[in-house]
C-alpha cells in the first residue's frame, strides 16, 4: 500500500484526536484556544486531503476509507468533549442527532456498496453545506464552551451552540437525502429478497 499526501493527512487527523482530549483536559487558561486551533486545523486537512487526492490524482481506496472514519472520530470526539464541559439536553440532542445519522449513512453506503450501487448515495451538495456549519460551530464551541463551575456563556458559545442546531438540522435533512437516493435499491433489494 503506497501512502499519499492525503493519505498522510488523514492519518494526521486520526493521531490529533487523543492530542485535542489531552489539550482540552490541560489545567490551562489557553486550552480552550489550543483545542479550537486542533480541531480547526483537522478541518482545514480535511478539506485538503480532498483537493490534493483530486488535483493530483492521488486516489486510493484506502484513503477513500479512512478518510470519512478520520471525520467522523474527530466529530464525535469533540462533540463528547463539548457536552461534557457542557452537559445541557439540547447540547446532547445535537451531538446524538449528529453521531447518530453519522452512523446511519455509514451503514447504509456499506449496504450500498454491497449491492454495487455505492454511487447512488454520494456526497450532496447539501452534506458539504453540514460539514462546513459542522465545523465552524465545533471550533466556536471548543473554544467558548463554558465549564460547569459557573462560568458565564459568552455570546460567542451561543452562536457556536445555535451554529450547532443549524448543523443538526442539516444533518436530519442531508441523511434524509441519502436515504431517498437509495430508497429505489433499497426497496428492489428487499422484493428480491
Amino acid at each position: 500500500m503506497k501512502l499519499t499526501v492525503p493519505t498522510l493527512l488523514t492519518l494526521l487527523r486520526i493521531v490529533m484526536i487523543p492530542v485535542l482530549v489531552a489539550v482540552f483536559y490541560l489545567p490551562f487558561k489557553w486550552t480552550n484556544f489550543a483545542a479550537a486551533f486542533i480541531f480547526a486545523f483537522a478541518s482545514i486537512t480535511d478539506w485538503l486531503d480532498g483537493w490534493i487526492a483530486r488535483r493530483y490524482n492521488q486516489h486510493s481506496a484506502f484513503g477513500a476509507f479512512l478518510d470519512p472514519v478520520a471525520d467522523k472520530l474527530m466529530v464525535a470526539t469533540a462533540l463528547l468533549l463539548i457536552v461534557q464541559k457542557h452537559p445541557t439536553p439540547w447540547m446532547a440532542l445535537w451531538a446524538a442527532v449528529i453521531i447518530g445519522r453519522e452512523i446511519a449513512v455509514s451503514a447504509l453506503r456499506e449496504w450500498m456498496a454491497e449491492i454495487g450501487q455505492r454511487a447512488t448515495v454520494k456526497v450532496a451538495t447539501i452534506g458539504k453545506l453540514k460539514t462546513v456549519v459542522q465545523m465552524v460551530a465545533l471550533t466556536i464551541l471548543l473554544y467558548s464552551v463554558p465549564d460547569r463551575l459557573g462560568s458565564p456563556i459568552t455570546l460567542l458559545f451561543k452562536i457556536g451552540d445555535w451554529m450547532l442546531a443549524v448543523a443538526a438540522l442539516l444533518t436530519l435533512w442531508s441523511g434524509f437525502a441519502y436515504l431517498r437516493a437509495a430508497w429505489p435499491s433499497l426497496r428492489e433489494d428487499v422484493k428480491t429478497s
